[in-house]
């Protein structure tokens, strides 16, 4: 009974085939990459915020405020912030206030259409649970998008 033998020439073959294809359409690796930094930009402190800004803002102690509202919770008891932004989302609502990117959409149910962006300042010195804990209270109030900034921004 004789043992029977695998040819791998075949295989080979193939395999060097597929290397080379792989490597001819493989993009290749750009040496340097170069990136064009903007200027720095001028900050006018005469520049008005708009109306329909909202800025959850936490402090050292861990107190919140919206805007210049205080009083609003801890980082850990959000339900008055949360509590907040669902009024100030729902009173937009009635009042019909559309935000300017929704503007021309107006196949959109007025809900999507007005401004929810919340934007979230504390100082570097607050730990990130606590950040993430005001993140997680503006998202349930129904805010969107949510940015963050730090204590160095005005």
């Amino acid at each position: 009974m004789t043992k029977p033998n695998i040819n791998v020439t075949p295989l080979i073959d193939v395999l060097l085939v597929l290397l080379i294809i792989f490597m001819v359409v493989s993009p290749l690796k750009p040496s340097s990459f170069r990136a064009r930094v903007p200027a720095e930009s001028k900050n006018d402190p005469n520049v008005a915020l708009n109306i329909n800004t909202l800025v959850a803002v936490v402090e050292n102690d861990g107190s919140l405020r919206l805007n210049n509202e205080s009083n609003l919770g801890t980082t850990t008891d959000t339900a008055v912030l949360t509590k907040r932004l669902q009024n100030v989302f729902a009173a937009r609502i009635e009042s019909g206030q559309i935000s300017e990117r929704f503007a021309d959409d107006a196949d959109r149910p007025i809900g999507d259409r007005i401004e929810r962006t919340v934007f979230i300042k504390a100082p570097r010195t607050v730990g990130y649970g606590e950040v993430a804990r005001v993140v997680d209270a503006v998202k349930l109030a129904g805010a969107y998008p949510i940015g963050l900034q730090i204590d160095d921004l005005p």
